[in-house]
């Protein structure tokens, strides 16, 4: 088993002051220092960046040896797979540390988004998509054709997708770390205005995540380590699986990669959804986390309005989701946002996140994915010690 045993988060948000070495330095040493082990101990560095041409620094990896000066020397990884690079590199440090290569390692994801006006932001996101048929879509475009699909197969959903965003704005007020803290009702969410414009039909402004900067970072170590540890959460079960890049050749609806991975990390993990007391997901727009609904089991296709209206996955419900305020209102600083996932559920299993805590949690889900539903990472986390 690997455990993580420390972590560390930027607030996100427009931090103008700082570069991505700063937001790589801060998280790696608040995380190493959270973790109580020295540098000496760390056997390897990996870092989520997808950059995409956001900024210049395409070789960063390094820039994590100025998080402490016994670091130098250590092999240090860049790892990209679109949105889901930070969960990319914890996959790829587990798996270190599985193999016995690997005592303790440092993961960090950062990104560095809001220097540029959005359009270009939109471009260099969009070279995660098919280039061959995809080319020139912003990812508002391509999930908008998700969002499509679904009203056109099961009806009119504005006001479902409206309800997922006032619930994460709604749970954003408590995380000081998250980068709007500001609650947004239901009906603002539903209408088009001139402050809630169409970006792509029939998705609006409340339908996007945030264009953010931001890091965070996790220590994770094997069995020889845990009891050095002051803190354990156990990686219990995940699974990735990464399906056809073309949305041409896919079901949109059927979501089938992401449902895959969850119910892959829920069998590894030997739980069912009934198990699941908090989960972090993938909410880069509304209608994804309205799918994602879906792919956790919680409701048959097309119901995944259901549990919204039920309070299901409302803070104070059986299964909050996205108590942080989700990318929607948290922010998606694109590397980092699966390390930041992996370490708000971590928070939630152990009983330390504070205002957004969810009474009683003891077994968590994370959802990170990348591009259209292609690469998709899920975890079930739980508390060791």
């Amino acid at each position: 088993m690997v455990y993580i045993t420390g972590w560390g988060h930027t607030k996100f948000g427009k931090l103008t002051d700082q570069s991505l070495e700063d937001l790589i330095v801060e998280a790696g040493r608040e995380a190493l220092g959270h973790s109580g082990l020295g540098a000496d101990v760390i056997d390897g560095i990996w870092l989520g960046h997808f950059n995409g041409g956001m900024v210049g620094d395409g070789f960063p990896s390094s820039l994590a040896m100025g998080i402490d000066r016994g670091l130098r020397f250590k092999p240090a990884t860049r790892v990209e797979n679109a949105c889901a690079s930070g969960a990319a590199a914890i996959f790829a440090a587990r798996q270190a540390i599985l193999s016995g290569e690997v005592r303790a390692a440092l993961v960090i994801g950062a990104e560095k988004m809001t220097h540029l006006p959005t359009r270009e932001v939109a471009t260099c996101l969009g070279h995660a998509s098919y280039q061959k048929e995809e080319a020139g879509l912003s990812f508002p475009a391509v999930f908008a054709q998700f969002a499509q699909a679904y009203f056109d197969r099961y009806g009119d959903h504005t006001q479902a997708l409206a309800r997922v965003a006032a619930k994460n704005h709604g749970n954003s007020v408590r995380n000081p770390l998250a980068q709007m803290q500001k609650p947004l009702d239901e009906a603002y969410c539903a209408a088009v205005s001139d402050k809630n414009p169409i970006v792509a039909p029939p998705l609006k402004v409340t339908d996007c995540s945030l264009v953010s900067d931001g890091a965070a970072a996790l220590v994770l170590v094997g069995e020889a380590l845990l009891g050095d540890a002051p803190r354990a959460v156990r990686m219990r079960g995940v699974a990735q699986v990464s399906d056809l890049l073309p949305m041409s050749q896919r079901d949109l609806l059927a979501f089938e990669g992401p449902r895959r991975a969850i119910h892959q990390a829920y069998e590894r993990a030997d739980v069912t959804v009934n198990d699941i007391d908090v989960a972090e997901v993938h909410d880069c727009f509304t209608i994804a986390e309205l799918l994602i609904y879906e792919a956790m089991g919680l409701a048959a296709h097309g119901h995944g309005a259901d549990v919204l209206q039920g309070g299901v996955v409302h803070a104070g419900g059986r299964l909050p989701v996205n108590l942080s305020g989700g990318l929607k209102a948290k922010g998606h600083p694109v590397g980092a946002t699966g390390v930041s996932m992996h370490t708000l559920i971590a928070r939630q299993v152990l009983g330390q996140a504070d205002g957004m805590q969810h009474p009683g949690a003891e077994t968590g889900l994370v959802f990170n994915m990348g591009g259209s539903g292609v690469a998709s990472y899920a975890s079930v986390l739980e508390a060791a010690k």
